[in-house]
Order: structure tokens, then C-alpha cells, then sequence
């Protein structure tokens, strides 16, 4: 069925459309469909969210200009309703110029019984659509889009419990919130009563996201996974979430913020020039001001838990290691919180190119004036490991000494290994600039030329790591630009 779907978008891409306005058409025509089988098949009972003349049977039996004509005024009037409806519709656009294919879409869709499929089935369905849309490198999807294993492994190593409420300040298409109700309706092994069960469809998740097309591919995805309903406010707020403090509290954070040091927000200096670099968050809650959109993504979640509450974050090597802001943030970090492991990740398994990355967990605490982390474990699945998104993609089975190691049922009992190692916060504290960019095991292919990767792997390898330290050199260019403006 995968298959199906998505062989039709090759069509639509001779009118020009790409993956993205594809899967966001998509999206639309489902939402219709479904809401109509509410009504039509074995929920007759329910009544439809779709106004009269605006549903599923208006587009059924139109063809040709005046089938366009009705689709537009759909996105149109839909996208000003209120609650899941608004949400999904807003500002939506017509992207099929030619209302024969829009017909043949909608004959393709219709022809299925989306609600008597498994959740599994229509869920893994739009997730695969997802993950295609993320492998077109032209479309920029990827950097919405987290590796489905790594995701994975860090719910199974948090554990999440039921009654409890998960957020991520940005959330992309959901997966975080998807691997989390797997954890817990599938793996976690006790089946969940009635109240955990309502309590997980309505109010476990809490998401925000910036960006409206890849806003409503989330609710769409969450909604074809049993969560939340069609009828149902939002859970995912459409919202810069570092613009303020969160407003409530959760028990845990799970996210992978946007790649990249500036702004999501442009605007325009004295001297009619575009500056994203510049723009900075000012927060009260915050332990430092900057204008490191990664460095800020990490304070906002601090402030986003309850006393208790646990993280698991992707973050950039920057984070790690980067001076002013960035050490006094670290200390900070170490000192108010628990931040007990850090996972080394690999380079070649994100869609953004020259991407280092590491997965920080950490616990929040109730300020009380004592140094909450007593030391960090290290977890090194990036020296001597060869991944790419092509040949040789990260699968769960990659990480699975990793989440052996972390010790998930109790993590305060934990052996050292080759990869596995454990520094005390009084150490990690003396290191330069308070360091958390620590390695220990030594390069392999630095000994010898027959250790060396393959020639693909290796060229991709090279192209990751100039493309990393491109992205570097335009940062110091820019501060040395702005420096020499505010000199002059």
C-alpha cells in the first residue's frame, strides 16, 4: 500500500510538485476521507467535524474545473475553522494544478477503508511517506526528520511511565511522541487500564512547531496513531516554543532541536541587511543570554521539567565544547542537574549533512544549593563506527550494547567497557572550558590503510566533515562581521 501511494507522487512530479506538497495534498484528502467514514461506515453514530457541503462526498463525484474549484474552497473555509480542523487547514493551498490527477488522488484514497485498517497498518503507512519525504535531500524534510532506531533506543533507555506527560519543544512530524506510545502500549510489557489508556490519547503529549506544513503532517501522523482525535484540540502548538518560559511543568523532555546555531527568525538591520545570527531570546529563566539557538533549546528544556523530570536530547558537538555562553551554561547544567550520561553519536545518520552530534540525558532538580551531577558516563558509538543513510544506515540493532550498557532498570548500577566510561563532575569540571567533549579510544584507520573504510563510506565521510567545519568557519565570519559593525 506504501507503495501504491507513493508511486503516484512520480506523476504529480512532472507538474512539479515535490515530495513535501505531495505528502501535505495527501494529508488534506485523508483527513477529509476519514472524517467521512466517521459519519458513513460503522461510527455512524458520531457526527462529522466537516461542515455540510465542505466534506468528503463534495470532492466524491466532481471532476475537472469544477472538482478544483470545490477543493479550493475546502482548504479555504476549512482553514478558518477552530480546534484540529483549523489546525490542519491552516493557510493550506491548492499544489495539484491538474484537476485530473487531483481526481485520480482522490479515487486512489477513496477506494481504501482508512478507519477499519490497524493503527499499525495507516500509521506505518504515513510514516513511511514521511521517511521517503525525508530522504529527498532537495526538500529540506530531513531535518524534521530523527532516525526512527535513535529514537528508539532513547524512550526504551527513559522508560517513560503511564500518567505522566512527555514534550518536545520541537517536534517536527512526532516521532519522539510515536517511539514513547509504542514504549508504552507495546514494550513495556503490563497493559494499560482504561484511565492510562485516555490519559495517553489526550494528555500525555505536548509538542510545539514553528514551521505550519510540517505542524500539520504531525497531527496528521499522531492522529493516524490513535492519538488525540480528529475532534479533539491540538496538542501541538503552532509556536516558537523558546519565545517564553513553557507555562507548565512535564516529566519528560525528549527532542532533537533544529541543526544549526542561528535564529528561525529573520529580520532586517539600520543597514537593510538580513541578520539571523544577531537575534537573541531574552529570558529570564535562562542562566546566559545568546544567540546559539542550540544552546537556548537546552536551557528552555531545563525549564520546561518538573523537579524529577528527565531529558534525553540531541545536540550538536558545539554544545559540548563551545566557550562564553556555552561554559557557563555546562557548568550550570552539571551543577542544577544530574547529567549522568552522554551518548557519542555516530556521523552519517542524519539527513542534515556534516552533522556531529551527541544524545545528552540529565535530570532535573529542586535548586537547592548542591552540585547535582556527581559524574557523567560516556558512551563512544562514533570512533571506528561507519554509518551512511544509503549503504550502511544505523539500525536498532547498532545501539543495542549502548542501552545494555545504560542500564535502564537501574542505571546506578553500571560496569565500564570499551566504549562505556565514567568521569566525575570534579573532573570534567577542571577540563578546559569545562569540556564535555570527551573521547578516549584511538582512530583505527590512523595505524594503518587496511583499516580503512569503504571508499564510499570514506568519501562521505570527508564531505560530512567539510561540510561541518564550513558551517564553523561561517559562524566565525559572521561574529567577526558583527564585531566589526559594532566597532565601526
Amino acid at each position: 500500500m506504501l507503495q501504491k501511494v507513493w508511486n503516484f507522487c512520480h506523476t504529480l512530479r512532472d507538474d512539479g510538485l515535490g515530495y513535501g506538497d505531495y505528502l501535505e495534498q495527501l494529508t488534506f484528502l485523508l483527513f477529509l476521507k476519514m472524517a467521512d467514514e466517521y459519519v458513513t461506515g460503522v461510527h455512524q453514530a458520531k457526527k462529522s467535524a466537516i461542515p455540510e457541503g465542505l466534506d468528503w462526498a463534495s470532492l466524491r463525484n466532481r471532476s475537472g474545473m469544477e472538482l478544483e474549484e470545490q477543493y479550493l474552497r475546502i482548504l479555504h473555509e476549512l482553514g478558518r475553522q477552530s480546534g484540529m480542523l483549523g489546525a490542519i487547514f491552516f493557510k493550506a493551498q491548492n499544489k495539484i494544478q491538474d484537476p485530473a490527477k487531483l481526481y485520480r488522488l482522490i479515487q486512489l484514497i477513496d477506494a481504501e477503508s482508512w478507519l477499519e485498517m490497524g493503527t499499525d497498518v495507516k500509521g506505518d503507512l504515513y510514516e513511511g511517506l514521511l521517511q521517503k519525504n525525508a530522504e529527498d535531500t532537495k526538500s529540506g524534510a530531513g531535518q524534521y526528520f530523527t532516525p526512527r532506531p535513535l529514537i528508539r533506543a532513547m524512550v526504551e533507555c527513559v522508560r517513560p511511565l503511564p500518567m505522566k506527560t512527555i514534550a518536545d519543544p520541537a517536534c517536527g512530524t512526532g516521532g519522539f511522541f510515536l517511539a514513547a506510545y509504542d514504549w508504552l502500549t507495546k514494550f513495556r510489557g503490563e497493559p494499560l487500564n482504561n484511565r492510562e489508556q485516555k490519559f495517553l490519547r489526550f494528555n500525555t503529549f505536548h509538542g510545539w512547531e514553528i514551521v505550519p506544513n510540517t505542524r500539520r503532517l504531525c497531527l496528521m501522523n499522531l492522529v493516524l496513531h490513535n492519538i488525540g482525535s480528529m475532534e479533539a484540540e491540538p496538542t501541538i502548538r503552532r509556536d516558537d516554543a523558546l519565545l517564553s518560559a513553557p507555562g507548565e511543568l512535564f516529566d519528560y523532555v525528549l527532542a532533537n532541536p533544529p541543526f544549526g546555531k542561528k535564529s528561525s527568525m529573520t529580520f532586517t538591520t539600520d543597514a537593510g541587511e538580513d541578520d539571523r545570527e544577531s537575534l537573541v531570546y531574552q529570558r529570564q529563566d535562562f542562566w546566559e543570554t545568546t544567540s546559539n539557538k542550540q544552546l537556548n533549546f537546552l536551557q528552555h528544556i531545563r525549564t520546561m521539567l518538573k523537579p524529577g523530570g528527565q531529558a534525553a536530547v540531541v545536540l550538536p558537538d558545539n554544545v559540548l565544547f563551545e566557550g562564553g555562553a556555552g561554559e557557563k551554561i555546562r557548568r550550570k547544567l552539571l551543577e542544577k542537574c544530574d547529567v549522568h550520561t552522554i551518548l557519542r553519536l555516530p556521523t552519517g545518520i542524519f539527513y542534515a549533512n556534516g552533522v556531529k552530534a551527541n544524545v545528552v540525558f540529565f535530570d532535573n532538580h529542586a535548586d537547592d544549593g548542591t552540585v547535582r551531577t556527581s559524574g557523567t558516563w560516556f558512551y563512544d558509538l562514533r570512533t571506528n563506527q561507519h554509518f551512511t543513510l544509503k549503504t550502511r544506515p544505523m539500525k536498532y540493532e547498532d545501539l543495542q550494547d549502548f542501552i545494555r550498557c545504560y542500564n535502564p532498570e537501574n542505571r546506578y548500577q553500571r560496569e565500564i567497557s570499551e566504549r562505556f566510561r565514567f568521569f566525575s563532575v570534579e573532573e570534567l569540571l577542571s577540563r578546559d572550558k569545562a569540556s564535555l567533549d570527551v573521547f578516549w579510544l584511538k582512530d583505527k584507520s590512523l595505524d594503518s590503510l587496511e583499516n580503512l573504510p569503504e571508499p564510499e563510506i570514506l568519501a562521505q565521510e570527508i564531505v560530512e566533515h567539510l561540510e561541518a567545519a564550513l558551517e564553523n568557519f561561517r559562524a566565525v565570519a559572521g561574529g567577526l562581521a558583527r564585531n566589526s559593525h559594532e566597532i565601526s
